[in-house]
């Protein structure tokens, strides 16, 4: 009765909501940035790039979901089910499945431990080793913006009860400005987090356009700089004044071992994980081991991959600083039927067996684009 006899794979497209990303005013038409990071012709269209909605079904009926990142291949999806089909789900080695897209893996690897955790009845933080929190603290996000609108969002976020605000920049943004007119509207109500991914490209730039940013408004700095400059990270996490974070994405291809050299250097007061459960889990046991915290990452998912999230993070020692699980502020819709509970800037791990959550069938269809893929014994 544990044996996977048919999986479906739907192709969605859940559009931002109105006014969620960047001001109107503010134009990033940077080509090679949003090449980079799969967004489409910009980085503001990355909401219409399509994710796939992954089932995965046992003999007995039960079915697990999974929700992959943006842009995910069709051709690898394809692949990975005719490899899953007729498996035994108790029989798989958990930690290490058949699959080396790591654009895909996290949704088969979601929708495996749920079956798993709806068998056993048990929440898949169980499987993951058990949970040390029941509720998850989680940022507000936005896009570019011009300082009064940047003032603006980070004021809504701290009604909501978030004591942190997380803004994407680039070198052309006048952040200084962000964080005066915040602290005008806000006064210290709400820390920011800056997050230029790796787009102020030296050390110089990065301590140029943060002279004058007052330290006290500051929850930190994440990736201003390329990856590969640790020396620039170590230089920073001495010299800025505020915490500096490196963020370890693995469905960016980015490596595992990646935290490795961060730790011997000591470049990093902390980072952001996302990806697989197993390794985020394994990556937060590291930072641990270094005497450093973390928070869970995301690409702005949907319901499915932001409850997994919730699950990782609650497994996670160390998970203790503002997570990026704030979908619902962004996008139309998470596809689940009971929204992620969000109480005063916190977001409660479910308690059910498996993931937790039920698939929304008639938002699927609405947002489907036509495309499918399924196999069957």
């Amino acid at each position: 009765m544990t044996i996977i006899t048919s999986i479906r794979a739907t192709e969605v497209i859940v559009p931002a909501k109105p006014g969620s990303l960047n001001s109107e005013s503010v134009f990033d038409n940077n080509s090679e940035f949003a090449k980079k990071f799969l967004t489409g012709e910009s980085w503001t269209d990355f909401a219409n790039q399509p994710k796939w909605i992954i089932e995965l079904e046992l003999e007995n009926g039960l079915i697990g979901i999974g929700e992959t990142y943006r842009n995910a291949s069709a051709e690898h999806i394809r692949e990975s089910m005719n490899t899953f089909l007729g498996s035994d789900i108790l029989k798989m080695n958990w930690r290490r499945l058949a699959i080396d897209d790591q654009r895909m893996y996290e949704a088969f690897e979601s929708a495996v431990l749920d079956l798993v955790g709806k068998i056993l009845k048990v929440p898949v933080y169980q499987l993951l080793g058990g949970r040390y929190r029941d509720f998850i603290n989680c940022t507000g996000w936005t896009g570019r913006r011009t300082p009064e609108d940047a003032a603006a969002k980070a004021f809504e976020a701290m009604k909501k009860g978030h004591t942190v605000f997380k803004f994407k920049c680039s070198e052309q943004d006048p952040v200084k400005l962000w964080i005066e007119e915040i602290k005008k509207k806000c006064d210290q109500g709400i820390k920011v987090l800056l997050d230029p991914n790796q787009r102020w490209n030296d050390k110089e730039t990065t301590m140029k356009l943060m002279n004058g940013v007052d330290p006290d408004m500051m929850f930190g700095l994440e990736d201003p700089v390329p990856h590969h400059d640790i020396k620039a990270f170590k230089y920073l996490k001495e010299n800025l004044g505020i915490p500096l974070y490196r963020h370890i994405s693995l469905p960016y291809t980015q490596d595992i071992r990646d935290i490795v050299a961060f730790v011997k250097a000591d470049a990093a007061d902390g980072y952001n994980f996302n990806g697989s459960a197993f390794n985020c889990i394994l990556l937060a046991e590291i930072a641990h081991l270094e005497g450093k915290s973390c928070w869970r990452g995301s690409e702005v998912d949907l319901g499915i991959s932001e409850t997994m999230g919730l699950h990782i993070a609650a497994a996670s020692i160390n998970c203790s600083m503002p997570s990026d699980i704030f979908g619902e502020l962004v996008r139309e819709n998470d596809l689940i039927v009971d929204p992620v509970n969000f109480q005063n800037g916190t977001a409660q791990v479910p308690q059910g067996h498996g993931l937790g959550i039920e698939l929304d069938k008639e938002a699927v269809e609405r947002y489907q684009t036509g495309q499918h893929i399924s196999v069957s014994r």
